[in-house]
Order: C-alpha cells, then sequence, then structure tokens
C-alpha cells in the first residue's frame, strides 16, 4: 500500500468526494484507510450504566484505498506515488506531478 499514516489526501468517490483529511489508521486486511473526518455514520448507543451515558456518536468508517489520493504537500495537486532509490539505498517516496520527495514521520512502536 502506498499510502501511510499521516499521509493527506482526498476522496475521490463517494458521498464524501471532494473533502480532505489526514490518514489515521490501515486496515490492511480490506484494503482501506481511516481518514480523520470524513465516512461519518451516526450510531445510537444505549446506556451501560452511570459510567457510559447513551446518546447518538458519530463513528469513522474506513474507505476502500481505491477511493482516496495523496495530496502532494509541495504542489497541493491529488497524485499518485512514484518510487525513487538514492545513494544510500534508502527507497524514497516521490510526487509523480511536481517530482518532489513525499517524507512522513515514521511512527515509534
Amino acid at each position: 500500500m502506498k499510502v501511510r499514516i499521516g499521509d493527506e489526501v482526498i476522496v475521490t468517490a463517494g458521498k464524501d468526494k471532494g473533502k480532505v483529511g489526514k490518514v489515521e489508521k490501515l486496515v490492511l486486511k480490506k484494503n482501506a484507510v481511516v481518514v480523520g473526518g470524513v465516512n461519518l455514520y451516526k450510531r445510537h448507543v444505549k446506556a451501560r450504566g452511570q459510567n457510559k451515558p447513551g446518546g447518538i456518536i458519530d463513528i469513522v468508517k474506513p474507505l476502500p484505498v481505491a477511493n482516496i489520493a495523496v495530496l502532494c504537500p509541495k504542489c497541493k495537486k491529488q497524485t499518485r506515488i512514484g518510487y525513487q532509490i538514492d545513494r544510500s539505498g534508502e527507497k524514497l517516496r516521490k510526487c509523480l506531478k511536481c517530482k518532489a520527495i513525499i517524507e512522513t514521520k515514521k511512527e515509534k512502536k
């Protein structure tokens, strides 16, 4: 999957077409991503004692990877991701429109 956590993406298909958000989670088994503030659904929850009151909550559901495109941080256009290997042997992601290197912060486990 060429999308990483922290990438800024735009939705290209579906009810939220045109919305922009950051990738919060990858769902590799379903080939989907969770994008913050996109694909929201309402869930009616029954009260479970005094600690957990009932009500209507918003749930963010995953989107298929085919329905999103990465936004280049430099040119701010939706683009595909290409790869380039630098002199030290590290594999870098690059924007195929403006040829800029796309860097994302590595998550510590």
